[in-house]
């Protein structure tokens, strides 16, 4: 899909929940918007924490999306007007999203990308691990240690027990109720 542009650019947005990435997601969006710029919000069918077709952070900002559970399924999605492509929830879309987001950018498209760094027990997240590395901007944010109130670059699962079935699902999509972010000295000390 080249349109005959000079190539994009790959800008990732990445740090652990409760950090702002949708927030920076959306803002970078309405910023797009505002310069007259075509733009295309793409979702992950996975997260129906807002409702279908909506990205929205947990201060309640949004903006609209369009719901899919392929990256492959991406590039189809674009349109002739469309200068900025913002995938949120990046994690959901697993490795295959890199060579997409890399296609996207070599054909003239700006694209960014939100997304989870770590995962609930504190491992690199792929594909964002791969997605900083071949970016032209990389934007990590912390969140605030709800243990001690310092910069978090974790976050944890909360459970009720070790036997609890959802600590084996690394996909388990939710909010305050089952994650809390934590700062390195916190990251194991159980929930509160």
């Amino acid at each position: 899909m080249d349109h005959g542009r000079a190539p994009g650019r790959l800008e990732v947005v990445g740090g652990p929940m409760f950090a702002g990435k949708s927030t920076e997601l959306v803002r970078r969006v309405d910023r797009a918007r505002i310069a007259g710029r075509g733009t295309l919000v793409v979702a992950h069918a996975l997260d129906v924490r807002s409702g279908v077709g909506r990205v929205a952070t947990h201060t309640g900002l949004a903006v609209e999306s369009v719901s899919v559970d392929d990256a492959a399924a991406i590039p189809a999605l674009v349109k002739p007007d469309v200068d900025l492509v913002a995938v949120d929830e990046a994690q959901f879309f697993g490795p295959a999203l890199v060579d997409v987001v890399q296609g996207l950018a070599d054909d003239g498209l700006d694209v960014v990308v939100a997304g989870l760094t770590v995962t609930f027990d504190g491992r690199p997240f792929e594909p964002l691990p791969s997605l900083m590395a071949l970016a032209e901007s990389v934007t990590r944010l912390t969140a605030v240690c709800v243990v001690c109130g310092r910069d978090a670059a974790y976050h944890v699962r909360l459970v009720a027990d070790e036997g609890d079935a959802t600590l084996a699902d690394p996909a388990l999509v939710g909010g305050q109720e089952s994650y809390e972010a934590r700062c390195r000295a916190h990251r194991w000390v159980a929930a509160q």
